[in-house]
């Protein structure tokens, strides 16, 4: 018999990032409110990057990565994480607009996944410095299901400017 108390936690990635008003402080925020997700460990997190907007216009962002044991579903997961946006005033008026708080799964164990409202692995985490940088320094053994190691995709990126912030 098993139960929601039984079961056996998933290894879930979430990028981070923000451009709009306090970026660092709504991180930082977003960081302490995963840790306090139901059924969900933080169990680690990236340092904070400095990094040019990617096929969008507005200020720096400032970005992260989060790693996450989790029980939740992928789209319970998906919900909780639209949760917070919303309490930070995240608006989508249109794609890639300026944000103030962007929460996306990167990964949810190996599962490969496309629906109306999710896929995964998220589909351009591979093309983003702000990703796998953040990602390579917390779990530099991470693979993309159906791409391959992360590491071995760090040189695809070497041109797009990523800053550690201190």
């Amino acid at each position: 018999m098993t139960s929601a108390a039984t079961a056996v936690a998933v290894r879930a990635f979430i990028g981070i990032g923000g451009n709009l008003g306090d970026a660092r402080t709504t991180v930082e925020d977003a960081l302490r409110r995963l840790a306090l997700l139901p059924d969900t460990t933080l169990s680690a997190q990236s340092h904070l990057y400095r990094t040019a907007p990617v096929d969008a216009g507005g200020d720096d962002y400032v970005n992260a990565v989060a790693q996450l044991d989790t029980t939740l579903t992928p789209h319970a997961l998906l919900a909780a994480l639209q949760a917070i946006e919303l309490a930070h005033g995240r608006e989508r008026p249109y794609r890639n607009a300026p944000r103030t708080l962007d929460l996306d799964i990167l990964l949810y164990g190996e599962l490969q996944l496309a629906d109306d409202v999710l896929t995964l692995p998220h589909p351009r985490m591979a093309q983003r410095a702000f990703v796998l940088v953040p990602l390579s320094e917390i779990a530099p053994d991470a693979s993309i299901p159906g791409v391959g190691a992360t590491r071995d995709l760090l040189v695809q990126v070497r041109d797009q400017a990523i800053d550690l912030l201190i």
